[in-house]
């Protein structure tokens, strides 16, 4: 356990019994600060002319999830709308990484090992298997759930 002092916390900006905190440690130093918004996260990276997408995740018609990744960093936030935590892109998880969105991506895409995968990414009008191009042509929609994603690019 460690105690900061009140002055430092108010200084930061952070409000300490919130869980829009994020910490973080890079093996040598600890980073606390104040969960920034998804519309604060494309702001600020539009702003230094990095490509960011907007994906909306819903379970039929309910918004579950929205997820602002940056293409240029690999950077994302996403925001849970739904308690459901089954229904939404990262499960428990709360400040998925980039590797994790990607796994979310393929998720939502017809498995690498199925028979018969040329043929269906030449329907598709692809020429190799790429979960992203796949999710914007498909909108990760699946033949097994009634969950499906909207993409748009924020300007």
């Amino acid at each position: 356990k460690v105690s900061i002092p009140s002055a430092l916390v108010a200084a930061m900006g952070v409000e300490c019994y919130k869980k829009e905190n994020e910490i973080q440690f890079n093996s040598e130093q600890i980073v606390i600060k104040k969960k920034m918004s998804g519309k604060e996260f494309a702001e600020q990276k539009k702003s230094k002319q990095h490509h960011v997408k907007c994906f909306k995740y819903y379970n039929g018609h309910a918004l579950c999830t929205v997820i602002y990744a940056d293409f240029t960093d690999k950077t994302l936030v996403a925001e849970n709308h739904t308690d459901f935590l089954v229904k939404t892109a990262f499960g428990q998880k709360s400040t998925p990484n980039w590797d994790d969105f990607m796994a979310f991506l393929e998720e939502r895409c017809v498995p690498r090992q199925r028979e018969g995968l040329q043929d269906y990414l030449e329907a598709l009008g692809l020429d190799h298997y790429d979960p992203l191009e796949i999710v914007l042509r498909t909108e990760g929609r699946m033949a097994e759930d009634q969950q499906w994603l909207s993409v748009e690019d924020v300007k």
